[in-house]
Order: structure tokens, then sequence, then C-alpha cells
């Protein structure tokens, strides 16, 4: 199981995802979104599963600052350009990735790592 969990420190839903492996003692690798952001790569990774316009948090301050409510945009340039756009956590394992806080689909995953 290679488990990576993209957030901010200071979400609450990132910190409970990060509780949930730790609790099973499943290592993960913690991006802060808020220092590094989401290469090319890994978000056309993430793109396989989700469409851009699920991807990013129009509830957010980061949204709202920078008046992406007003204009038409690339969600993809914004999401590359501004990290802080992005719903969180975004938890990857291997080429399966959740949305949010998803406790039941991760505990799949587990499931299927003791098969």
């Amino acid at each position: 199981m290679n488990i990576q969990i993209f957030g901010t420190k200071k979400c609450s839903d990132t910190k409970k995802a990060e509780r949930f492996f730790k609790e099973r003692r499943i290592t993960f690798h913690f991006r802060d979104l808020a220092e590094k952001g989401i290469s090319k790569g890994e978000l056309e990774n993430i793109l396989r599963v989700f469409q851009p316009e699920n991807l990013i948090d129009k509830e957010s301050k980061q949204y709202r600052l920078r008046n992406l409510g007003f204009i038409k945009y690339d969600i993809e340039d914004e999401l590359l350009a501004d990290a802080l756009l992005f719903k969180t956590p975004i938890v990857r394992n291997g080429s399966k990735v959740t949305l949010g806080y998803s406790p039941d689909e991760w505990k799949k995953w587990i499931g299927e790592e003791k098969l």
C-alpha cells in the first residue's frame, strides 16, 4: 500500500485522514499543498478518476480571493497555479483516488491489501 495524502495542515478533514491511517499503523506520505503544489503529472493521475470541476473548492477563501466565481477560467491551469484551490484531502493509493474524508473507501483498500 502506497498512501499519499494531499492537503493542508489546517484542514480538519486532512487531519482526520491522517489519523485514520495512523490508527491502523499504515504509513503514508503527506504533501502540504500550502508549501508545495501538485505537479502536472500528479494532476493527470487524479483527473483519471475525477472531473476537473469536482476538484476545485468553490467554498474556499482562495476561490473568493481569486474572484473565480466571476471570471471564465481553465480549471486545470488554476489548480496548477494555486494548489489551495483543491478540495482536500486528496488521498491516493496507486491508481485509486479519493476526494474528501472517505473512510469507507479507505477500509476497502485495506481489505484488498489483506487478500
